[in-house]
């Protein structure tokens, strides 16, 4: 059940809404767990085999929590984090750990397994890694079973983020939501930031697909990428993920305020950068801030000396590319982000300038050209495409520049959608605005192909 569906916003969501309200303004104690029972149902549209995991992995954890608070036995904690990565990786990297297994000699032939992946177990992996990495350390609450389920199961940011410490959402569950003197401000807002973030998807993001999904499927079948070929995709690729994931997130944001919960902001403005760090403060920044804190922190930071800094940073970051996929090419993104992190650290050490122009295309030409290992399914495929964009490759013809200027305008210049729903003030021609908006929406829906967020696979 996609956000950008008719199943979604016609049947689900103003179902859920309706029991939510009722609920909350007539039966307040029932308010958290129906939302746990309406994001357990959300999990479950998609493939009803995978809520037994869910709620299994709910609970466990729940139980060691509890067991911990009770014996203080510090081996528990650990346990529960290799146990729950286990079960990631059995999921997510089983076929990948034997193909590299497959590459040893005398076990080429090795059997493959190929497991359906759970849609966002990457995302509630991390939201147990991160409350009882905390609850160790003596920084998180203990917490019922109930409220533990909705923190791990919300379905606004089930499937794809952001990833939400404890400490953001945990003191949102007591509130009266329709009580606030703010309510019904913060349901317009969560409406609007809804219908915006559809429109990014659907508007700008879908249609980039076309441009890019051709030229990377001519790479994966061993095709020639022509010059304008091969940089029409990576443009569009480029583009296409951040208006795929950020209206996602601008969709999930929406959803947890019409539920009465704020969820954290995932991207500021990423393309408009001027420098790879900076980058990394503004994509994907609840994630950044959990490699930062859960892994390059552990890792030496920036407290041992520049050596240990600089390992630091490119042993978090091909791991972040990892988490990313099961595949190679995910590992080579993550390296090349670390890398190129490294390489930003020296030039800051040794004082050297960098004017803000030539910082921001530097950074937008590297994070668009490993973009094409993200996207490519294999080394020769990216391989394909790289040649195309070095020039050694026929030119070809027809690049279609009209089609990435609306993109281009949004992404480096326009406010993000969080920004501006804050900016603009209540007015009833905003509201039609809006519906209208809406409408055109829901028109696009239903003439086109609907194209499921890229972030899912992960």
């Amino acid at each position: 059940m996609l956000f950008n569906s008719f199943p979604f916003l016609f049947g689900f969501l103003p179902v859920a809404l309706a029991l939510h309200a009722i609920v909350a303004l007539h039966r307040p104690a029932w308010r958290l767990p129906l939302l746990v029972v309406l994001s357990l149902v959300f999990y479950g549209w998609w493939d009803p085999r995978f809520v037994p995991l869910l709620a299994a992995s709910i609970g466990l954890n729940w139980l060691v929590a509890r067991r911990f608070g009770h014996s203080r036995a510090v081996v528990l904690i650990p346990l529960a984090i290799a146990a729950n990565l286990a079960v990631l990786a059995l999921f997510k990297y089983a076929g990948f750990l034997a193909g590299l297994a497959a590459l040893l000699p005398g076990l080429h032939d090795l059997a493959r397994p190929s497991l359906a992946l759970p849609l966002g177990i990457s995302f509630f992996t991390f939201h147990h890694v991160m409350y009882l990495t905390d609850l160790r350390a003596g920084r998180a609450p203990q917490m019922s079973l109930t409220r533990y389920a909705l923190y791990i199961a919300f379905f606004p940011q089930v499937l794809a983020g952001p990833l939400v410490r404890w400490s953001e959402i945990l003191h949102q569950f007591d509130e009266k939501p329709y009580a606030r003197p703010d309510a019904a401000e913060r349901i317009g807002r969560g409406l609007m930031l809804l219908c915006l973030g559809l429109a990014k998807k659907v508007f700008l993001g879908d249609p980039l697909a076309a441009y890019a999904n051709p030229v990377f499927q001519a790479a994966a079948e061993g095709k020639v990428v022509s010059v304008v070929d091969a940089w029409q995709g990576t443009l569009a690729f480029t583009f296409q993920i951040y208006f795929d994931f950020s209206g996602y997130t601008d969709m999930a944001l929406g959803l947890a305020l019409l539920f009465g919960i704020v969820l954290p902001q995932n991207f500021d403005v990423p393309y408009r950068a001027t420098s790879l760090q900076d980058f990394w403060r503004r994509w994907h920044m609840t994630l950044s801030r959990f490699l930062r804190d859960y892994l390059y922190i552990p890792f030496g930071g920036n407290r041992r000396g520049l050596a240990v800094q600089l390992a630091a940073l490119f042993a978090t970051m091909t791991l972040g590319g990892l988490w990313h996929g099961a595949g190679l090419t995910f590992v080579a993104w993550g390296a090349a982000h670390g890398a190129g992190l490294g390489i930003g650290l020296l030039w800051r050490r040794a004082g050297l300038p960098m004017p803000a122009l030539l910082g921001w295309a530097l950074t937008f030409l590297f994070v668009a050209l490993t973009w094409v290992l993200f996207r490519a399914t294999s080394f020769e495929a990216a391989m394909a495409v790289f040649k195309g964009l070095a020039g050694h490759a026929p030119v070809g013809h027809g690049f279609k520049w009209r089609a990435f200027v609306p993109a281009a305008l949004v992404a480096l210049i326009g406010p993000t959608a969080w920004a501006a729903v804050h900016r603009l003030p209540p007015r009833p021609a905003l509201a039609v605005a809006f519906a209208v908006l809406l409408v055109a929406v829901l028109l696009r829906i239903g003439d086109d192909a609907n194209y499921e967020f890229i972030y899912f696979q992960f």
